[in-house]
């Protein structure tokens, strides 16, 4: 596996990663702790895969706490973010990578709950632990993060609405964030191969991915639109807090 990040260069940071056991948030727990941030690895509902990748990052020489919370429930991240502060006393990164609204059998209003209100919460709850000089990654789609000018599948409509809302709501807490010394950017991709979304689309609508690839050129995979991700909490911030990964060609802005 790559490494994107230098050698040591979030030695004695901590680092916490929403949604990590799996995909685009385990690998980028993977590269924080490569540069040797300590890791707080959240799950929802798959400990023993989220055991499986802190075991992995203990071997890098780093601390890794794993801690279970369903992030639309307020009890859940206060005391997610408890142990958070028993452990580690604080948080420099807080990457809000968890995210979905396609799965069966939720609420109608699911996506909105998880996409936008649970990433506020998460967020309002992570500032008293953000120490000055911190950062917060929000990790979103070009589907998404264009869904006001440009239109995307009817099937992943309501999720792109839903964490553009989320986007929206993070980015109006920008001024209050730099107030406290804390930095913030949106780190937004094309469809990733590999991943839940991805499938549970091509699933919805056989031969989308196929045909968004032929239209992008290429799409990123996992691991490396996790890098990037992952060097988000490292460059200096973009001047619109945005950082736009692959080709966004056929995206037109606001």
């Amino acid at each position: 596996m790559s490494q994107p990040l230098p050698v040591d260069s979030l030695r004695g940071k901590t680092a916490l990663v929403t949604g990590s056991s799996r995909g685009i948030g385990a690998d980028t727990a993977r590269y924080l702790a490569q540069a040797g941030a300590n890791v707080v690895i959240n799950y929802r509902n798959k400990a023993p895969r989220a055991e499986k990748l802190a075991n992995e990052l203990r071997d890098l020489g780093v601390e890794v706490l794993v801690v279970g919370a369903d992030l639309t429930d307020a009890a859940s991240v206060n005391a997610m973010f408890e142990s958070v502060a028993v452990a580690f006393g604080g948080l420099d990164v807080l990457v809000l990578n968890a995210s979905g609204g396609m799965e069966g059998g939720m609420a109608e209003d699911y996506a909105l709950q998880l996409n936008r209100d649970a990433q506020v919460q998460v967020l309002e709850t992570a500032l008293p632990l953000l120490r000055e000089g911190s950062r917060v990654v929000f990790v979103t789609s070009h589907q998404a993060h264009f869904i006001r000018t440009t239109p995307t599948m009817p099937e992943y409509e309501p999720v792109a609405l839903s964490k553009r809302a989320g986007e929206d709501a993070l980015r109006e807490r920008i001024p209050g964030l730099s107030a406290r010394g804390v930095e913030f950017v949106v780190v937004s991709g094309d469809m990733i191969e590999g991943t839940i979304t991805a499938t549970l689309l091509e699933r919805a609508s056989p031969g989308a991915i196929a045909q968004r690839r032929e239209s992008a050129g290429r799409l990123y995979n996992v691991g490396e639109f996790a890098a990037e991700v992952a060097q988000a909490v490292l460059d200096p911030v973009p001047a619109d807090n945005t950082r736009l990964v692959g080709d966004i060609s056929s995206f037109s802005a606001a």
